[in-house]
């Protein structure tokens, strides 16, 4: 889709904002699935099957691509302003795997990461974990300032 731009690729991503696809998204790397509601992915689909949204979505995965070409300035600017930076990641997420995490330190050799058991969205599953870690962080590095 990226390389072509074509209504038949594109088509071809529309999967992505269906049922499965967003419950994939809540479920998958989860260890314990009853500390995920139902209602989450059930909301959410609501929104995404909104007249409309589906192009608006699918326009938005094409516009992904114009990210990758500005990574080395999004790694200048962190090698340059060294911001505050808490990373938080789940160890099971196929959409946005582990191994992506450990490069920010290259660029960031103080951030500080925290690779929890768990998928890609991470806070509901992991909030009891998780709140705790961004209250610390924020109490030092931003309180701080």
């Amino acid at each position: 889709y990226w390389k072509s731009g074509s209504a038949k690729d594109r088509e071809a991503q529309a999967w992505l904002v269906g049922l499965d696809a967003t419950k994939f998204q809540y479920t998958d790397g989860v260890r314990d699935l009853s500390r995920i509601s139902p209602d989450n992915w059930v909301q959410d689909q609501a929104l995404l099957d909104r007249p409309g949204n589906k192009d608006i979505q699918l326009d938005l995965f094409y516009d992904y691509r114009t990210n990758v070409p500005l990574y080395p300035a999004f790694q200048a600017f962190f090698r340059e302003r060294k911001p505050p930076t808490l990373i938080v990641w789940g160890k099971n997420d196929k959409i946005f795997p582990e191994p992506g995490a450990h490069p920010y330190k290259r660029d960031l050799p103080d951030a500080e990461m925290h690779i929890l058991d768990t998928g890609h969205f991470a806070l509901e599953d992991k909030l009891d974990e998780m709140a705790p870690l961004i209250r610390d962080f924020l109490d030092r590095k931003v309180a701080a300032r």
